[in-house]
């Protein structure tokens, strides 16, 4: 007589994995559109500070407003840039928090920082 093993998942392993994924997709869904909105702001402050030759940091932060006008950036606005020179060349950098309610009184905290300048960028 043989004996015939089972196999699969147990109903409550299914259970566990499903909540691990719900969590995780809960976390994605919240997070996701504050990291599209740093990478416009991030795009953004590069095109204003690659076109910021001769111009005054008034200019720069009327032209940043622009881009945040067509790209809908809200909560990040022209006068939360720090604009300033290194090595004769103008840099614009930003940093600001974004707090992410998850659950109830459950939120997630997130510094995002960035610069036009080429040390900071990679390149």
């Amino acid at each position: 007589m043989t004996i015939k093993r089972q196999r699969g998942l147990a109903l409550s392993a299914l259970l566990l994995w499903g909540v691990g994924i719900a969590m995780v997709a809960i976390l994605v869904i919240r997070v996701l559109p504050d990291v599209i909105e740093y990478s416009k702001i991030k795009h953004a402050v590069k095109a204003v500070a690659s076109e910021s030759a001769g111009k005054t940091v008034a200019e720069i932060r009327h032209a940043f407003g622009q881009y945040a006008e067509v790209e809908h950036i809200k909560g990040f606005g022209p006068a939360d840039l720090e604009i300033f020179k290194e090595e004769n060349q103008v840099v614009v950098a930003f940093a600001y928090e974004k707090r992410v309610p998850l659950l109830g009184n459950v939120s997630l905290l997130i510094d995002f920082s960035g610069s036009s300048s080429a040390r900071d960028s990679g390149q």
